[in-house]
């Protein structure tokens, strides 16, 4: 007898599984062109000297000079680095507020609702550094000149108050700009919730600003903590970024050719790294309060 040869044949499991890897392999070869050998390749710019020959690129290892040069010895960059953090740490609050604000009154039915939904999202569609820029220079609210009452009203207020009051309207256009995304956000989470929660609270009397905390809040806080993640990254990647336009300008400097930028992009990817961090460590330290 012949003996029969053992036929060595893929599982339905292993078939699928490399029917998934082969339309997951663009992705993955993208990934590691793309995104993984220029981030390696910036790493080793912001480490070396970099000299552009006839005979080449040259590099010769400087360690954290770079590094040392962005921090301590350039200080416009150190002070455009500390604005944009305090500028995010209070622009991303009032942001993620103005947007639950309009996605809760774009959640009503009433006519023409689709028209101002496609209003607050049109900036997302026409984003773009020069547009910012304009709207910015010419549309910015001065209260002295705008409406001295109001500006006056303000004065007469604490510090505390009167100070965040005064940098959201002095920066409400930058608001409205960024808030296209997180309006969007919130708006698909307050459809999850069901009519009948609300109508359920109605019936054991609770007030509108009740159901507001003990229904809304817990239902749309996880899309809140996507949209602080999401405002902060924005506002790192922001074309009207001091700190972005800085590193821009050394870009081609002659005797630091793209090193020094390179130095002062990780230190800024740094930065905003510990500042979502912090918005994660925010909205855990909210989610454990409410469990204790």
């Amino acid at each position: 007898m012949k003996s029969k040869k053992k036929k060595h044949s893929l599982t339905i499991k292993q078939r699928n599984s490399l029917t998934g890897y082969l339309f997951f392999s663009p992705w993955i070869i993208g990934f590691l062109v793309f995104t993984l050998y220029p981030v390696i390749y910036s790493i080793r710019l912001s480490l070396n000297e970099l000299n552009i020959t006839t005979n080449g690129i040259l590099m010769k290892f400087k360690g954290l000079y770079y590094y040392n040069e962005a921090i301590n010895v350039d200080t416009s960059f150190k002070t455009y680095l500390i604005d944009e953090v305090c500028f995010t740490l209070c622009a991303t609050p009032i942001i993620i507020v103005f947007s639950l604000i309009i996605a809760l009154l774009l959640n009503k039915k009433y006519p023409l609702l689709s028209f101002f939904r496609g209003v607050f999202f049109l900036p997302v569609i026409i984003m773009s550094g020069p547009v910012i820029s304009e709207l910015l220079s010419k549309y910015i609210i001065d209260l002295s000149t705008f409406n001295p009452l109001i500006h006056q009203f303000l004065m007469g207020l604490p510090g505390f108050v009167r100070n965040p009051i005064i940098f959201a309207l002095h920066n409400l256009v930058f608001f409205l700009w960024f808030s296209g995304v997180p309006i969007l956000i919130f708006l698909a989470g307050l459809q999850k919730v069901s009519s009948e929660i609300y109508e359920a609270a109605s019936i054991d009397g609770a007030t509108a600003w009740e159901k507001f905390w003990k229904i809304t809040v817990p239902f749309v806080k996880p899309m809140a903590m996507v949209n602080a993640i999401y405002t902060v990254m924005e506002l790192a990647n922001s074309s009207n970024n001091k700190v972005n336009l800085k590193i821009d300008s050394h870009l081609l400097e002659v005797g630091r050719p793209y090193s020094f930028s390179a130095a002062m992009s990780w230190i800024h990817f740094g930065v905003t790294l510990i500042l979502l961090l912090l918005v994660y460590l925010v909205f855990e330290g909210f989610g454990r309060r409410e469990k204790a």
